[in-house]
């Protein structure tokens, strides 16, 4: 099988995602998973697409990711991860969209518009 390689975002993160075939190894940024995510939820939601799709041990998995936050990487990682898999087997997309895993999340941070009442740091008068 050659390299699988799809892009996932999330807020400002962006991840590129390279699938081989292997033994269920996850490298983020040279690093080992749990080096780079020490939490149990932020490592579930990388390995949720391949669990899901009961891939886990299957592949070797090599991830760039840069930008935003250490959630917002990992939700990133996750969803280039469900590209892959469904680019794998379309089958996959059955079992992953149901748990919406392929929509990428729109939410961004609002833009802070220059003193208007839009604007959610306006000052607010209780009376």
């Amino acid at each position: 099988m050659e390299v699988i390689h799809k892009i996932g975002r999330r807020k400002t993160a962006v991840a590129r995602v390279y699938l081989s075939d292997g033994k269920g190894n996850i490298t983020i940024n040279k690093r080992d998973m749990e080096k780079y995510f020490t939490t149990g939820t932020l490592q579930y939601k990388v390995k949720q697409a391949l669990m899901l799709t009961e891939n886990d041990k299957n592949f070797d998995v090599s991830v760039n990711v840069f930008g935003g936050g250490i959630t917002g990487q990992a939700e990133a990682i996750r969803l280039a991860l469900s590209r892959a898999m469904c680019e794998l087997n379309e089958e996959n997309r059955g079992i992953l969209k149901p748990e919406g895993l392929l929509t990428r999340d729109p939410r961004m941070v609002e833009r802070d518009r220059k003193s208007t009442r839009l604007n959610s740091s306006h000052a607010r008068y209780l009376v």
